[in-house]
């Protein structure tokens, strides 16, 4: 297949490029600079110019392929609203130009907010929470109803490893960093769940290449990490003080990351790897951390 990939030269997008290419099939990488379409080139893709903005770029990328996988996503939680609303209309006019065509088109949401405080699994549908108004499955589901063959991955909120300087872990190291402790709140016995980059890589090939509409799939590779591990990982290889601190003093110390600092969310993965015959094989988050990938 050919497939066109936003958020082809991403953390992520990247290792799906080459997941894809290493199997046989052609990438058509979205590029909005000379240096991602040099980087796509060297890896082996055709270049698409564009970005998440320019509708009619992706409406022509995706009309070019065979298939979509979108993966780009514009990480500015200074202004997440505006963000969210782009990711809405960008899905949508992908869908615009895949209506009726039975090309398969794979859409990135997560799975910290399907659940949290209990297992979410991947026949769970997320709650609307206005505090965090993305709408990736919202508008996915809005294209299905147009005839579109568009199926749902669910990313950890720890997608990890060599390469990763803007998820999570790297904001809790450079906030342990800025306010010399490492903490968590609470117990910390809330949960996270995690991946690691090449098994999510693998994971959207294999649901594009085995499409189900409406399905939906979790890119989780461990669910239940919990929390004060990662901060005791951090404190050690930080040589920091590890610290318990109260929901009133959370604020002070995550600032906007405090939400998903407390969140509770485990999830499973049992239907997706049933179902796609996907098993991660990858270095969990933890023995990533020990072996030095985010303190080098």
């Amino acid at each position: 297949m050919k497939v066109f990939v936003t958020g082809a030269t991403g953390f992520i997008g990247k290792a799906i490029v080459k997941e894809l290419l290493d199997n046989g099939h052609q990438v058509l990488g979205l590029a909005r600079s000379d240096a991602a379409a040099s980087a796509l080139a060297m890896a082996g893709a055709e270049t698409h110019q564009g970005d998440l903005e320019d509708l009619e770029s992706l409406k022509s990328g995706a009309e070019a392929s065979d298939g979509v996988i979108h993966a780009g996503f514009i990480h500015d939680f200074s202004r997440f609203a505006a963000v969210c609303e782009i990711d809405r209309l960008a899905i949508e006019a992908i869908g615009d130009a895949l209506a009726g065509s039975d090309k398969p088109f794979i859409v990135t949401s997560g799975t910290a907010l399907v659940s949290p405080g209990r297992l979410a699994t991947e026949d769970m549908m997320p709650p609307v929470i206005k505090a965090f108004p993305r709408a990736s499955e919202a508008a996915a589901d809005s294209v299905a109803a147009r005839g579109v063959r568009v199926s749902v991955i669910r990313l950890s909120p720890s997608v990890h490893g060599e390469g990763d300087h803007h998820g999570f872990v790297p904001l809790l190291i450079n906030i342990a960093r800025e306010k010399g402790v490492s903490a968590y709140i609470g117990d910390g016995q809330n949960r996270w769940n995690a991946v690691h980059r090449l098994d999510a890589a693998h994971l959207y090939r294999l649901a594009l290449e085995h499409a189900t509409e409406g399905a939906r799939f979790h890119g989780v590779a461990e669910g239940e990490i919990v929390f004060k591990t990662i901060a005791e990982s951090i404190g050690k290889n930080l040589n920091l003080p590890v610290i318990s601190i109260s929901p009133e003093e959370a604020a002070a110390n995550f600032g906007w990351f405090t939400g998903f600092a407390s969140i509770d969310c485990p999830a499973s993965s049992q239907l997706t790897q049933e179902s796609l015959n996907w098993h991660p094989v990858q270095p969990t988050l933890l023995t990533d951390m020990e072996h030095g990938v985010y303190f080098k």
